[in-house]
């Protein structure tokens, strides 16, 4: 699978992260636009569980996102919060759901440094927020 998005969605279906709190309950549908186009993703949060689906459906919370950006977030070359800081994305409804980007989305990548950790991240190698 060469797409980094669909990569991305299709992992968080087959087995959600680890950090992913089992009482945490709710949706998100991500917008995501390239073009002309508008591609719908729908995350159902439950019992420790994510299922994916393609259909537009309402939810808690909408995530809108040009593809690159979102892209690069997939990847772990951007982080959710600071590019939603930055209007990077847009987002509607329950804030709580932005938030849980963060432990959605892989860790930032060091370029060039396998093994490094991220500035204020000691003892963590991935990076990834404790």
């Amino acid at each position: 699978m060469s797409d980094p998005i669909e990569a991305f969605f299709t992992s968080l279906a087959g087995q959600a992260p680890g950090r992913l709190h089992r009482r945490t309950a709710g949706t998100i549908r991500f917008e995501l636009t390239g073009g002309d186009a508008v591609e719908h993703w729908h995350l159902t949060i439950a019992d420790g569980r994510i299922a994916v689906s393609r259909q537009e459906q309402p939810a808690d919370t909408v995530i809108r996102s040009d593809r690159d950006v979102f892209d690069r977030m997939a990847r772990g070359e951007a982080r959710p919060l600071t590019a939603w800081m930055r209007n990077d994305f847009t987002a509607e409804g329950r804030f709580r759901f932005v938030v849980l980007l963060a432990r959605l989305f892989p860790p930032p990548a060091v370029a060039g440094r396998p093994g490094a950790r991220l500035p204020g991240r000691a003892g963590d190698a991935t990076g990834a927020a404790e």
